[in-house]
């Protein structure tokens, strides 16, 4: 089996670039951590949270799984939640999407790859509750760029829904939670119009987040 040697010669040359532009920079990343941001995206390798935001370690709290799912029975992501809320105190939590979502058009076609059907039931979910804006589009490339979409939409509804973001915004928390797409084509992050910063903005846009990719 082939060494990983190549990472290890990588992560030098990586560390030394740093270093050599900020002395003092891993130091001072050793003594703390206080992102601003907790990214909720996709295991997707073309998808890098900080890489593609332009971030340095540091600077940014991740949890990933695939198709960027959030669902209130999963100890982890919401355990991510907790303490990135209520010890990191970030200001920004962002669902990210992306198109081309291999866990998406696996729903989309109705395919099957085994146990990791059971977690992506819950795009199913997105799919069967969307299925009239679905279809709708009459190319199959519509509706799985518009089933990415929906499924960003309903996850930042999902975030809000938690009892750990509801209880901070009961206590005057302050943060907002956003929803983006990226496409692995451009390079590009897009903003799907689904930010929240407190309960009563949920509906209305969520709803107008909806209307966006219906129009």
């Amino acid at each position: 089996m082939d060494s990983i040697g190549h990472l290890l010669a990588g992560n030098k040359a990586w560390a030394d670039r740093i270093t050599a532009k900020q002395p003092d920079f891993f130091h001072h990343l050793a003594a703390q951590q206080a992102p601003q941001y907790l990214w909720i995206g996709c295991s997707d390798s073309r998808v890098p949270a900080t890489e593609l935001v332009d971030l340095l370690p540091g600077e940014m709290f991740v949890h990933r799984n695939i198709a960027n799912i959030v669902v209130h029975s999963d100890l982890n992501c919401l355990a991510v939640l907790q303490y990135g809320i209520e010890v990191l105190h970030v200001n920004h939590i962002i669902v990210c999407g992306h198109y081309g979502c291999g866990g998406i058009e696996a729903v989309l076609h109705n395919r099957t790859y085994g146990m990791i059907d059971n977690w992506l039931r819950h795009v199913h979910d997105v799919r069967t509750k969307h299925a009239a804006l679905l279809n709708h589009y009459r190319s199959d490339e519509e509706r799985f760029a518009h089933l990415c979409e929906l499924n960003v939409i309903e996850q930042v509804l999902h975030v809000c829904q938690t009892t750990v973001v509801q209880q901070a915004w009961k206590q005057g928390q302050a943060f907002a939670v956003h929803g983006v797409i990226y496409d692995v084509a451009d390079g590009r992050l897009r903003d799907l119009g689904m930010t929240i910063d407190r309960p009563e903005c949920i509906e209305p846009h969520y709803d107008r987040a909806l209307a966006r990719i219906s129009s």
